[in-house]
């Protein structure tokens, strides 16, 4: 029979990359018998407190970016952005992409995020544009709100 730990270990093996670099949300998420896991990982995050929420925030990559072009994004990221064709920018919309999340970073923080599956990277401009003018409470919150978005895309994907 084993252990409670060695289940909570192959837990976390198996969710610790749902919310990107934050294995911390599955080991906080381990119970027995939970019936909707997304809904108990998005309440670890919601109950994690500000600083933690903001390095979560801060674990997700630039869209499009730098990561991207050199290979270097989690398995999950790749197929999440190239799904949605950020592998696949033309030079107008890279350059785009890449003062957008200067400036994005610069004024928040961390870098945007959204939930980029089913989305072509036109709409994906268009949003980033968009929130670029957001309060910084306003993009915390809806950066969390994608990020628990994206958790629950890849909980389907399992």
């Amino acid at each position: 029979m084993r252990s409670r730990k060695d289940m909570q270990d192959a837990f976390v093996r198996r969710y610790g990359g749902i919310y990107e670099h934050s294995p911390w949300v599955a080991e906080g998420s381990f119970v027995t018998g939970v019936p909707d896991l997304s809904v108990k990982m998005r309440e670890v995050v919601e109950n994690a407190g500000v600083e933690r929420q903001l390095t979560l925030l801060r674990a997700h990559p630039d869209l499009a970016g730098k990561l991207a072009t050199s290979g270097e994004l989690t398995d999950e990221s790749t197929s999440e952005q190239a799904s949605a064709g950020l592998d696949q920018c033309t030079d107008a919309e890279f350059a785009a992409f890449t003062a957008l999340n200067d400036a994005y970073k610069t004024k928040f923080g961390f870098p945007y995020i959204l939930a980029v599956k089913g989305r072509h990277r036109t709409e994906i401009l268009e949003n980033f544009r968009s929130r670029i003018d957001n309060s910084y409470d306003q993009e915390f919150r809806e950066a969390l709100d994608q990020v628990h978005q994206i958790a629950k895309l890849r909980l389907a994907n399992l």
